[in-house]
C-alpha cells in the first residue's frame, strides 16, 4: 500500500459518519463512567450511612418484636411490646409531657427568634456584634445548660427569682414544683435561640426592598407590611425552623435529664420532667428492656413522620416561594 493510499484511507475514516447506535453506546459508556465516579466519591458517606444509620434502624425494628435484655439472646414476642405501650401509664405521662413542652416551646421559640431578628435587622453596624452574642450560647454543651438551669431557676436563691424579687414578685419553685418544672424548661430552652435568629435575619435581609417601598406608597403601616410582605417572604425560613424545632422538641432529652435525672437527683418533681426520650433511655439502659425501648423508638419515629407530613401539607397553603406561580 502506497503512502497516497494510506492518506486516502485515513481521510475516509475521519469523514465516516457516526451512527445513532454508536452515539447511544458512547453516551451509555460515559454515563456508566460518571456513575462509577460518583459512587466512588460518595462511598465514604454510603458506608457510614449503612453501618451507622440504616443497619441500626433495621436491627432496632427487629428488636422491637423481641424481648431482649442485652444479656440473653432476643426472644421473639411479635407485637407484644407495641401492645404494652398502649397500656403503659408512665409512657402516656411521658408523651403528655413531651407534647405539652413542644406545643408551647415551638411557638414561643419562633416568636422570640423573630422579634430578635427584626431588632437585629434595624441594628445597623452593631448587628455583627449582637449576632455573635446571640449565637454563642448555642455552643454551650446541653449538659452544662442542664446544670445552669438548676442554678438560675433555684426557687430559694436562683438568679431568676432574685430578679423577680426586686419587683416584689415571689418567684415559684421552678425545680421542685411539678406545675412549674415544664414552664421553667421551656424558658431555659430559649438559651439556644441564636441559630434561629441568624437564619431569620438572613431571610429578612433577602426581602426585596422594592416590596417595602411599594407597601409604603400604598399607605401600609408596620403591621400591614409585616403581615403582607415580611412574613410571606420569610415563610420558607419560618417553616424550616418550625419543622426542625418540632422534631427537636419531641426528642428533648439532655437538659431535662441532666437537671432532674442525673446521679443523686431524687426530687419529687421528676415525673413532671419525664419526657418520652428520657423514658425510652430508662427502659433501654436502666431497666435493660431493649426490645420495649426499640418499640418506643419506632413509635416516636412514626409520630414525628405523621406530624412532619401534616406540617408539609399545611405549608402548601401558608409558605410562599418566589418561584411559585
Amino acid at each position: 500500500m502506497t503512502g497516497t493510499e494510506v492518506r486516502v484511507d485515513s481521510a475516509h475514516i475521519a469523514r465516516r459518519t457516526v451512527t445513532p447506535e454508536e452515539r447511544e453506546r458512547g453516551r451509555r459508556r460515559a454515563s456508566r463512567r460518571n456513575l462509577r465516579s460518583a459512587l466512588l466519591f460518595l462511598s465514604p458517606w454510603i458506608v457510614g450511612f449503612v453501618v451507622f444509620t440504616a443497619w441500626p434502624m433495621i436491627y432496632s425494628a427487629y428488636l422491637s418484636l423481641t424481648d431482649y435484655d442485652v444479656i440473653n439472646n432476643p426472644e421473639f414476642v411479635g407485637l407484644a411490646n407495641y401492645a404494652e405501650m398502649l397500656n403503659d401509664p408512665k409512657l402516656l405521662l411521658a408523651l403528655q409531657n413531651t407534647v405539652f413542652f413542644t406545643a408551647v416551646q415551638v411557638p414561643l421559640y419562633i416568636i422570640v427568634s423573630l422579634v430578635l431578628a427584626l431588632l437585629l435587622d434595624r441594628a445597623g453596624r452593631s448587628s455583627s456584634f449582637f449576632r455573635t452574642v446571640f449565637f454563642l450560647p448555642k455552643m454551650t454543651p446541653p449538659v452544662a445548660v442542664g446544670v445552669l438551669f438548676l442554678l438560675l431557676f433555684n426557687g430559694q436563691n436562683g438568679l431568676l427569682n432574685t430578679v423577680l424579687g426586686w419587683f416584689g414578685i415571689d418567684g415559684p419553685a421552678w425545680t421542685t414544683d411539678p406545675a412549674w418544672v415544664k414552664p421553667g424548661l421551656i424558658l431555659m430552652s430559649l438559651w439556644t435561640i441564636g441559630a434561629s435568629v441568624i437564619i431569620l435575619l438572613a431571610a429578612l435581609r433577602n426581602v426585596p426592598e422594592m416590596l417595602y417601598e411599594s407597601a409604603k406608597l400604598d399607605g401600609a403601616g408596620f403591621w400591614r407590611t409585616s403581615m403582607s410582605v415580611t412574613l410571606p417572604m420569610i415563610s420558607p425560613a419560618l417553616f424550616f425552623i418550625i419543622i426542625v424545632n418540632t422534631i427537636a422538641g419531641l426528642q428533648t432529652f439532655d437538659e431535662a435529664y441532666t437537671a432532674f435525672f442525673g446521679a443523686g437527683n431524687t426530687t419529687y418533681s421528676n415525673d413532671a420532667a419525664l419526657f418520652y426520650v428520657i423514658y425510652l433511655f430508662q427502659q433501654a439502659f436502666e431497666f435493660l428492656h431493649m426490645g420495649y425501648a426499640s418499640a418506643m423508638a419506632w413509635g416516636l419515629f412514626l409520630v414525628i413522620m405523621v406530624i412532619t407530613a401534616v406540617q408539609l401539607i399545611v405549608s402548601r397553603r401558608f409558605v410562599y416561594y418566589e418561584g411559585d406561580r
